[in-house]
This record gives C-alpha cells, sequence and structure tokens, in this order.
C-alpha cells in the first residue's frame, strides 16, 4: 500500500494539504521549498536469533523493501554466531523478508563488504573494500577487485572481476576495492565507483559484463595510486586535485546526469554518461561525499549528500545547499543512503548502526 502524508506547501499562499504523496508535491513545488524528516524508531525489526555487524549500505528494491549489506566478521567473538547473512531485507513496513550471501560455489564473496545498488530488474550487485595492508581481523589478505551480481534470492549471477588480480586504473577485466555501483536502465550499463584502490568511475555492461570506457576526476585519465591504507586528504581552495582520492559513491539521474562522490578530496563532480565534466560541488566538511542519493520525484528536485553531522540536501538544478537534514535523532550523515518511492530515506551508517528517515512534507525555506 502506498504511504501517503499530510504535508506543508507554498503555493503562491501556505496552504494544507492532505494525502498527497512525495512525487506529486514535489513536482508542484520550486526551490523555495525543502524537505522534512522524522526518525522512524520502529524500523526495522531484525529477528531475535541474529545481529548485524557493520551495516555499509542500503538498497530499494522495486517493490519498495530495503535490503541491508552488513559486516559479519565486525560482530565481537561471543556473537559470531548469531551473525544474519550478509544481505538481509525488510518489507516496507520493517518486517523480516529474507536473507542471504557469503561464500558458495563459482563466485567470490567480498572480504569486507561494502557498496549494495539494487538495479531496474531487481538484481543486487555488491563488492568490497579490503586492503590487506589494514591487517583486519578475521580477513583473508586478499583485495576486493571484484563486483557480484545475484538475484534477490541469492542466486548468483555474474562476477566482473577477480579477486586480488587489479593491474591498476587501465585494467578493464579487473576492479580495485569498488565502493558502489549504479544501472542506468535505458543503456543497461552499469556505473561503478572504483574506488577505494583504484581512481576512476568504469563503466560494464550490465549483462554481459564487457568493458565499456572509464574516466577520472574532470574526466582525466586516472593515475594508478593506491595509498591503501593511507589515504591523503588534500582539500585546497580551488578546484581541487586532477585525481580522484576515493570514489565512494555513484547515482544517475533519470535525465542521464552522473554524480560521483569524491570522498576524500570532499567534493561531488558532475558528469555526462560519456564521462565529460560538468560541474561539482566542493564542500569542506570532514564528512563530506560519503553517499548520495535522489529525491524520487519525476524531475529529482533534490540530491542528498552525506556530509558534517547530517545531509546536506542540495538543489540539483543549481547545486545549491538548502538545509541539512540532522539532529531529531538522526545518527548523522551515514555511510551509504538511498531514497524510496516515498521520499523516505534510509541510512546505512557502519558502526553508527542503521535508521529510517520518514518523510514528512515540504515547507518553506
Amino acid at each position: 500500500m502506498k504511504r501517503k502524508f499530510s504535508v506543508l506547501t507554498v503555493v503562491m499562499s501556505l496552504v494544507i494539504i492532505a494525502g498527497v504523496d512525495y512525487q506529486q508535491e514535489a513536482s508542484a513545488q520550486s526551490v523555495n521549498v525543502i524537505p522534512t524528516f522524522r526518525v522512524d524508531p520502529d524500523w526495522p525489526q531484525v529477528p531475535e536469533q541474529w545481529r548485524l555487524g557493520d551495516v555499509s549500505s542500503v538498497a530499494i528494491d522495486a517493490a519498495g523493501n530495503a535490503w541491508l549489506l552488513h559486516r559479519p566478521r565486525t560482530l565481537p567473538p561471543e556473537q559470531a554466531h548469531m551473525a544474519a547473512p550478509a544481505v538481509i531485507g525488510f518489507d516496507s513496513e520493517g518486517q523480516f523478508l529474507n536473507a542471504w550471501g557469503g561464500d558458495g560455489e563459482g563466485y567470490e564473496w567480498p572480504q569486507r563488504e561494502h557498496g549494495l545498488h539494487i538495479d531496474y530488474q531487481d538484481h543486487a550487485w555488491l563488492g568490497g573494500n579490503n586492503c590487506p595492508a589494514r591487517n583486519l581481523p578475521g580477513l583473508e589478505p586478499l583485495f576486493d577487485d571484484q563486483l557480484l551480481k545475484f538475484t534477490l534470492d541469492g542466486e548468483f549471477v555474474m562476477q566482473i572481476g577477480r579477486a586480488n588480480m587489479s593491474r591498476g586504473n587501465a585494467d578493464g577485466e579487473n576492479l580495485h576495492e569498488p565502493a558502489d555501483a549504479f544501472v542506468h536502465p535505458p543503456t543497461n550499463e552499469i556505473f561503478v565507483a572504483d574506488g577505494y584502490g583504484n581512481h576512476r568511475v568504469a563503466v560494464y555492461d550490465a549483462d554481459s559484463g564487457e568493458f565499456k570506457r572509464m574516466w577520472g576526476a574532470f574526466s582525466n585519465a586516472p593515475v594508478d595510486q593506491d595509498d591503501c591504507p593511507n589515504v591523503p586528504v588534500d582539500v585546497q581552495p580551488g578546484p581541487g586535485p586532477q585525481q580522484f582520492s576515493i570514489v565512494h559513491a555513484i547515482r544517475i539521474s533519470n535525465d542521464g546526469i552522473v554524480y560521483v562522490a569524491d570522498r576524500e578530496n570532499r567534493r561531488v563532480q558532475v558528469f555526462t554518461l560519456a564521462g565529460e565534466f560538468i560541474d561539482q560541488i566542493v564542500w569542506p566538511d570532514a564528512l563530506f561525499a560519503r553517499n548520495l542519493a535522489l529525491s524520487p520525484d519525476p524531475e529529482q528536485q533534490f540530491l542528498y549528500v552525506g556530509g558534517g553531522s547530517g545531509i546536506r540536501v542540495f538543489d540539483r538544478q543549481t547545486l545549491e545547499v538548502l538545509t541539512t537534514i540532522e539532529g531529531d535523532g538522526v545518527i548523522g550523515p551515514g555511510h551509504q543512503i538511498q531514497t524510496d518511492s516515498e521520499g523516505n530515506i534510509y541510512i546505512a551508517a557502519t558502526g553508527s548502526g542503521y535508521q529510517r528517515l520518514l518523510f514528512t512534507g515540504l515547507v518553506p525555506r
């Protein structure tokens, strides 16, 4: 059942409109409004017999179900036997649906789970960011240089790349600690934020896994510079470094604009589907550009970017910051975020937990 909200809107004067959903309301408004939210204290209901480790990512399927990706190996030893499978799903009411994931035949499960994306055909894509130099407990000394594709029942479909096999940014066969991915439905291409070891966006055919193209910051050719485990932070006045430094998240809007979170450079860069640089947002927050999400209205009016103590809301057309979602129980900027068709925001915040923010309406700025 589609969730409805009573919202405050601005149309020449203040009017209360009841029973208007997010898409109807947002498409009727100008940038003189901002979205508002409240924490959902009851979401989700994890089965009692299970525990979740660090929740690194969240994705929404076509039915509006939310799927969390967590790191079972981060649980303390006394809870290891209670670890839920790495991918766990909940319906729109927060009730448990299904869980799967982990080692299996025919694929290489990542050592350190990182990003999860569910595409328009309800395939789940996931990768990891293990770097052996970090010496994290319980992990094999292997780089996560692969991206996996599954059905939502956990059936393996395809793997792009092989663990510990990256030959750098010029390597079209392998990735290098990919952080995130997004499938663009009109072209059926998967755009990979690649990532922690590489410094590029890499594009593949989502059915065959065939490599298509890649690019770096400002559309430059990416340069090999694997800084694991110590990634330099270089935030200077002006446009910033000519190379990405942890390509941490990626989203593509309905009108075919690619948004890339360049985390350690504290910026979001904007590109065409072909990789041509358009614009960027540079922000000095220590946590800026950790993640990205788009509002679900047809125009996708709002761009959400994790930064500082919360999630900053930008006008997607002008890249002007409008407000910050923070306080009132919000767990912070998150590690990865996602929106559903009702405008709710889901936060996966690794060690800080996970959370759903319920959309409560648009109000004047």
